[in-house]
């Protein structure tokens, strides 16, 4: 039986190099791939509440007001006690969380026009913030 040498396998010193590269490329690419989480998380709310805005629109449509504050997004899901012409459900789904899991905040009159304010709460889940603690609004 013959052996070869320097066949036999990987050394120690060659398993320490490539675990010393892996280590470098994670502390180096490793932050930009966990800011672009929160990017995602911010983009979805943003789609979210424009889905909510064509829901809220022919919610208004069919029923020619839109939710009171009391009914909130809840009502376009389930039809309200004394809303005529109500033809929902509006969403196919229950009405969902913002990405962090809080609710979505509704307010009907909004301060930003006419039509309703809705208000997601960012990372922190309180009002105002930066970066990714920053409110993501309808209005803008």
């Amino acid at each position: 039986m013959r052996r070869r040498r320097g066949t036999a396998g990987v050394t120690l010193i060659e398993m320490l190099v490539v675990v010393t590269i892996i280590s470098v490329f994670l502390l180096v690419v490793g932050p930009r791939l966990l800011g672009q989480g929160d990017k995602a998380r911010q983009t979805a709310a943003r789609q979210q509440i424009q889905a909510f805005e064509q829901m809220l629109a022919s919610y208004k449509l069919d029923t020619g007001v839109f939710p009171s504050n009391e009914l909130g997004l809840k009502a376009l899901r389930e039809k309200p006690q004394n809303v005529n012409n109500w033809n929902g459900p509006y969403s196919a789904k229950e009405i969902p969380v913002d990405p962090w899991g809080n609710a979505y905040l509704y307010k009907y009159p909004g301060e930003h026009g006419d039509e309703p304010d809705i208000i997601c709460l960012g990372a922190d889940g309180q009002p105002g913030g930066e970066t990714i603690n920053a409110d993501i609004v309808s209005w803008k």
